[in-house]
């Protein structure tokens, strides 16, 4: 059994390759359009199919989602009974049909014309790219349709903007009945567009994790405001206020550390180590000392906007539990404390 096993993935191996042969050659232009035309649409990219090739456009649309583009699956069958309201122009269409001649998919044709919506169709149809005649794979693909290469370009891609092929010489099926070989180029293709698309759009690290905050590189690229604590949270003296209130302050915030400022604006810190080191010296006459008089002066702080994993490495260089976060014009926004950065799995 496992000759077959092996068999089946040399056989999608192979049409994968063809599919990049082609993308390389005679679709490459077609392929192009398509991004540029996804790169301009001003609404979303709704993609459809059914059966088979409705489970390769939901993860087509999920990937376009993740990377930056705003996607949807529209099925075709609730589409024909009042899910047509979700295309509007400004959208773009991908359609996904292996024969092209789906006939629920040819049903949302009328709508998708007068709306105006351009159609991307993905078919295996040999007819789907240009340098048909050129290509051994789209001969073998016609001549097990029972046709002589070129033939006549099914409905759905002659009745697109653009038609980009999945086509394969022969399905992974010992029947050669069930879509195998061809549904892998098919997901194949629309990786291509989504990680092309998103190339296009100078898609970023960041940008990947801002559209993931429950996974672990979103965690890993947090920005420092989505940790802070803000507002109420953060201790806040006077450089006037005698130890007494600032130890007050310090064990009601429970973060070990309190801002000392004037208005908002950051003057300096101190923190549990500062009152111990202070009791040590003084003993009970520190009790008689204001903020002002021992708090850390120009204290290492950070941006909002910076990565908690830039946090972290300051606060393990300097050897430091907490960072006062502050504007340009030093002052106060929050503090992120290195209990904070659990969650994110970096520590």
């Amino acid at each position: 059994m496992h000759n077959i096993g092996e068999n089946v993935v040399r056989i999608e191996a192979q049409a994968l390759k063809d599919l990049a042969d082609r993308l390389a050659g005679a679709m490459a232009e077609d392929f192009n359009r398509a991004v540029e035309l996804l790169y301009c649409c001003a609404g979303r990219v709704v993609v459809t199919g059914i059966g088979k090739s409705g489970i390769i456009a939901r993860k087509i649309a999920a990937t376009l989602s993740s990377t930056g583009t705003p996607s949807l699956y529209m099925h075709p069958v609730e589409a024909l009974h009042g899910d047509l309201g979700m295309l509007a122009q400004g959208d773009v269409v991908i359609a996904l049909s292996a024969s092209g001649e789906t006939e629920e998919i040819l049903q949302l044709l009328a709508t998708i014309k007068r709306l105006r919506i351009p159609l991307i169709a993905i078919t295996c149809d040999p007819m789907a790219v240009e340098a048909r005649a050129s290509s051994p794979v789209l001969d073998k693909a016609s001549a097990r349709a029972g046709t002589s290469s070129p033939r006549t370009a099914s409905t759905l891609a002659s009745s697109a903007e653009i038609a980009l092929s999945c086509a394969v010489a022969q399905e992974a099926c010992g029947l050669g009945l069930a879509p195998t070989a061809s549904t892998t180029t098919m997901l194949a293709l629309g990786d291509a567009i989504a990680v092309a698309l998103a190339e296009r759009k100078g898609f970023k690290e960041e940008d990947f994790a801002s559209l993931h905050p429950g996974g672990k590189l979103g965690k890993r690229l947090a920005r420092v405001e989505s940790l802070m604590h803000s507002g109420d949270a953060v201790p806040r003296v006077s450089a006037q206020t005698k130890m007494p209130d600032v130890i007050y302050e310090m064990s009601r915030k429970k973060l070990g550390v309190t801002t000392v400022v004037e208005g908002d604006k950051l003057l300096g810190i101190i923190s549990d180590g500062d009152l111990r080191r202070l009791l040590e010296l003084r003993g009970k006459d520190a009790l008689d000392i204001t903020a002002g008089e021992c708090m850390t002066r120009d204290p290492k702080t950070i941006s909002a906007s910076e990565f908690a994993a830039s946090a972290l490495a300051i606060m393990e260089e300097r050897k430091i539990t907490s960072l006062v976060v502050v504007d340009e014009q030093r002052r106060v926004q929050g503090i992120v404390h290195l209990h904070d950065l659990w969650g994110t799995e970096m520590v």
